[in-house]
């Protein structure tokens, strides 16, 4: 049988973040999971009651401190951390993005990651075991036209959880995964109609979700990519 696990998913409402808490569930596995959608994690929440869901702005450090505060009282602390959410940019030259769009994607994609880490990795370290995993990007180790704010911000993650590893102690994990090409609204938006050649996030988490399962501390400070 295998043991039931405590797994926290950032932007759990739609796309990866989604797939993944359906079969983590479907696999006997207990989902911590937040977006910013209210309607849709109410819909998770009556759909999947024995899990937690949280409707949570991962830009805002009073809503993520009290989340965590939340979480870490009621229901002890993760083993497999996944920081899933993001955003991009809508595809423009770099010169062309305004400071806004170009903040808003890094607040979401670097700086709530350190959030979410800020206020969980404590209890993980206390407890001496865990998983974290930061989604990077294909985008994370190359470059495309377009989407420049999006390359730096998954570049940035690389670099990020490399150095946190470098921090953990023993017993502890983290590292950056590319998730691969999946159709999703993000890449409708970069990709437009070619995006529908792609997997599903549903078909993508049949092989991705074992794959997160089987990382363990050994894996600690790599660069990895989902099946």
């Amino acid at each position: 049988m295998t043991h039931s696990r405590l797994i926290l998913v950032t932007g759990a409402t739609r796309g990866l973040g989604y797939a993944m808490t359906e079969s983590f569930i479907a696999a006997g596995h207990r989902v911590i999971g937040c977006g910013r959608d209210s309607s849709a994690i109410q819909q998770l929440a009556d759909k999947y009651p024995n899990s937690q869901f949280d409707t949570v702005d991962v830009a805002s450090e009073q809503q993520v401190s009290e989340w965590a505060e939340r979480i870490l009282t009621a229901l002890g602390t993760p083993d497999l951390l996944i920081n899933n959410a993001a955003t991009i940019n809508a595809n423009a030259p770099l010169w062309e993005i305004s400071e806004s769009e170009f903040a808003s994607v890094t607040e979401i994609n670097i700086n709530a990651v350190h959030r979410v880490l800020r206020h969980f990795c404590p209890a993980m370290i206390e407890r001496g075991s865990g998983v974290i995993v930061n989604f990077s990007s294909g985008w994370g180790r190359s470059v495309a036209a377009n989407v420049a704010p999006y390359c730096a911000s998954k570049w940035a993650i690389e670099g990020l959880t490399k150095a946190l590893a470098e921090d953990l102690p023993t017993g502890i994990a983290a590292v950056a995964l590319n998730p691969g090409i999946i159709h999703t609204d993000m890449l409708n938006s970069c990709f437009g109609a070619q995006a529908a050649s792609f997997d599903s996030p549903a078909t993508w988490a049949t092989t991705a979700v074992p794959y997160l399962l089987s990382l363990n501390e050994t894996h600690n400070g790599q660069s990895l990519s989902a099946p």
